[in-house]
């Protein structure tokens, strides 16, 4: 072999070593990125204790798939009977709920959203999740999120031009991703006619160092779950509610999300409300702001 043969082959073996490296450093660091967000970001259970029968709501326990074989368990509460001013029976919340528990630790607020706002609601386990198959991540989350919005639209007796993104801490991320998604690109999937956002956080890299600031998580979480980012794709009427008290996500990220925004948008802070007792804490104020945004959509959609 000559000189510059010999030259070049030691040239291929160290780009080969250093793509092999590359990709053993990458394969690694998914690994490890998945075992944090196992330990740090999801908290699932798997028995559910409680069901809307429980407080007195009619519902529909469900399956549907995912695009990747996961299946998944829902309930669908219908609209009560229309006798209040502030019913509106044909909006759809497509609750995204938070990192913890399970369906039935929504019991209490699916009663209060059901009966006070008269919507019909949609909410499922993520992936992991009660009697969801599968195990959660990121893009797992995704695609449940895609599926559930996919089984809904499906639904004779949902207005697919009536569906409010509806997410909470975790799931606010979700629902944002979501909505992001639909507004870049045309898939045959309907857009949400609005997002309500409680409890939001700007990304879990943010969130990683106020909670685990000893940690050096950030690195390695990366830019996951980035709501920031996000939002400013979004052209959809959006409305925020954010605890002054909230002991887990600080009011400031709330009002960064909002400052990124594009309008139509408002914010609502609730001074006595913590992360976890926002509708049961928000008072008669709260549910007035949100009978009027739910009116402002019918009130466009009607222009």
């Amino acid at each position: 072999m000559t000189a510059s043969g010999y030259g070049k082959t030691r040239y291929l073996l160290l780009i080969t070593a250093i793509l092999l490296f590359l990709l053993l450093l990458a394969t690694a660091s998914m690994s490890i990125r998945e075992r944090i967000e196992r330990k740090f970001v999801f908290f699932p259970t798997a028995a559910i204790e409680r069901t809307p029968a429980d407080a007195g709501l009619k519902f529909e326990d469900l399956y549907f798939m995912t695009v990747d074989g996961i299946k998944l368990n829902g309930w669908f509460i219908p609209a009560p009977a229309l006798s209040a001013e502030s019913a509106n029976p044909k909006i759809t919340l497509l609750w995204f709920h938070g990192n913890g528990g399970n369906l039935g630790h929504r019991v209490e607020d699916l009663a209060l959203l059901n009966q006070r706002l008269g919507v019909n609601i949609f909410i499922f386990d993520y992936r992991g999740y009660g009697r969801s198959e599968g195990r959660p991540a990121e893009s797992g989350i995704y695609r449940d999120a895609r599926a559930a919005l996919d089984y809904l639209a499906s639904r004779d007796d949902v207005d697919r031009e009536r569906i409010v993104f509806f997410g909470r801490s975790l799931g606010t991320a979700v629902a944002v991703e979501l909505a992001g998604e639909l507004s870049a690109k045309e898939d045959g999937r309907p857009s949400p006619q609005g997002l309500i956002l409680v409890s939001p956080f700007t990304s879990l890299g943010d969130m990683a160092r106020i909670l685990y600031p000893y940690l050096p998580l950030r690195p390695l979480i990366g830019n996951r779950f980035n709501t920031l980012a996000r939002i400013r794709d979004i052209h959809r009427p959006l409305l925020i509610i954010h605890g002054e008290r909230d002991e887990l996500i600080p009011l400031t990220q709330g009002r960064q999300l909002f400052n990124a925004a594009n309008p139509p948008k408002s914010f609502h802070p609730l001074p006595y409300a913590g992360h976890n007792d926002s509708l049961r804490w928000g008072g008669e104020e709260l549910w007035e702001r949100l009978n009027s945004y739910l009116a402002s959509l019918t009130q466009r959609q009607n222009q």
